[in-house]
């Protein structure tokens, strides 16, 4: 099965009967006794862009460089006048305009810096921003879309057509953002060619917690021969907590909310020559009604399903199977998803949030990583050896995972995503 498709947006919803295609797989204060005038002389503000810079990329940010004292304000003023709204980051380095610059403008960057004293600087920049460019235009998808609820284990995930070179991930991964209510910091990982990247914490979500994600890659020069597609936002929180554990030998689906067991579903998994995946996976949609249709495949079959959770790219869903029913806690005569009974299905529907956590365990072959949102399906160490960045010294430690979630399985290296499917 092809699971380098090109990808389009991702939208959660559980709704009508989409066609599935596939197969079921220190401020520095003046010297003691100096002068009054001394701070001002300290105090020193080095802006980026150089003043009257041409062809800069709308994906610009300010950049400020300051000693002797901190930046206090910064506006930023397009050639007509109008203010551009935007924020510092972090660790200060640079204020970062709240969407892309327009093509061929001309801007100022007016930025006031404080020294130890009190003393003021001001310094200005103005620069133009290059016209519209002609290079191709990496497409990438946002998987995390606004005004929804999810799981406790759902990474933010940005996938990439074609995929990102190593030496353009840490222009990309800068251009990423991520806040979270309350703070809950993580880092960035890129899978072995580039094709997603997510972003995850140490341990699983908190419940209740708002996440607000920003992809500002709109005209970011990525490499000689790419720009980047789209500036998207999204703010979205996390549910309640809920994860399922798939344990081949015994055929059951245990289900955990609130790190409770509050039931056993029977299962029947993937026969011998279509085994089901073991790794941690993340429900990725769900479907009241979908059509699993496999034609052009080894085994090609259609069927239509009520109640599908998808896992996988490469087509594993949890899903209602009557006609397996009397195989369900003996038998694997699946296609590789998991069967379980329409009523355990329909119930199972109204539990489960996109981006809960999926452990499946006993089965013949193990997860490929990006086959499916697998940024769980490693150690925290492995994880943070994959960002382009480096990583805050807080982050850097392996902790154990500490919510209460079963199942803790390792992974290996990379497929790209595409939406196939399943059934079965």
């Amino acid at each position: 099965m092809d699971v380098r498709r090109r990808l389009t947006l991702f939208a959660v919803t559980i709704a009508a009967t989409p066609l599935i295609l596939g197969g079921c797989t220190a401020e520095r204060k003046p010297a003691e006794g100096s002068a009054p005038g001394r701070a001002a002389e300290d105090l020193a503000v080095t802006l980026s862009p150089v003043d009257r810079t041409r062809d800069v990329p709308i994906s610009a940010e300010v950049g400020t460089s300051v000693t002797g004292g901190k930046v206090t304000t910064v506006t930023l003023t397009d050639d007509q006048g109008r203010k551009v709204t935007g924020e510092p980051r972090e660790d200060g380095s640079s204020w970062v305009p709240g969407t892309p610059l327009e093509n061929g403008r001309t801007y100022t960057a007016e930025v006031t810096a404080t020294g130890a004293s009190g003393r003021t600087t001001v310094k200005r920049t103005t620069f133009t921003t290059a016209p519209k460019s002609n290079k191709q235009a990496i497409t990438s998808t946002l998987y995390f879309t606004g005004n929804q609820t999810y799981g406790t284990a759902m990474p933010v995930t940005v996938a990439f057509d074609p995929g990102i070179p190593k030496e353009a991930r840490a222009a990309v991964q800068r251009r990423l953002f991520v806040k979270t209510d309350p703070p809950q910091p993580g880092t960035w990982s890129w899978l072995e060619d580039g094709s997603q990247v997510y972003y995850r914490a140490p341990d699983f979500w908190k419940p209740g917690t708002k996440i607000s994600v920003r992809s500002a890659l709109e005209g970011l020069p990525i490499g000689k021969e790419y720009v980047g597609d789209d500036d998207r936002k999204a703010t979205s929180k996390i549910g309640r907590q809920v994860a399922l554990e798939i344990d081949n030998a015994t055929k059951q689906m245990s289900v955990f909310q609130d790190h409770r067991l509050v039931r056993k579903i029977p299962v029947s998994l993937g026969k011998a020559s279509t085994p089901s995946s073991s790794g941690k996976m993340v429900i990725m949609e769900k479907f009241q009604q979908t059509t699993f249709d496999t034609r052009g495949s080894a085994d090609p079959y259609v069927v239509d399903v009520e109640d599908a959770q998808r896992y996988t790219w490469g087509g594993e869903f949890i899903h209602a199977a009557p006609w397996s029913e009397g195989d369900q806690g003996n038998t694997n005569v699946s296609h590789g998803c998991a069967n379980i009974s329409s009523s355990a299905a329909d119930w199972l529907m109204g539990v489960t949030q996109v981006g809960d956590l999926i452990t499946v365990k006993g089965t013949e072959v193990q997860l490929e990583p990006g086959n499916g949102w697998t940024a769980w399906n490693v150690s925290w160490d492995e994880f943070v050896r994959g960002s382009a960045l480096p990583v805050p010294p807080g982050l850097k430690p392996a902790p154990a995972l500490g919510h209460g979630h079963p199942g803790a399985v390792a992974g290996g290296s990379s497929p790209a995503p595409g939406p196939s499917a399943s059934g079965g």
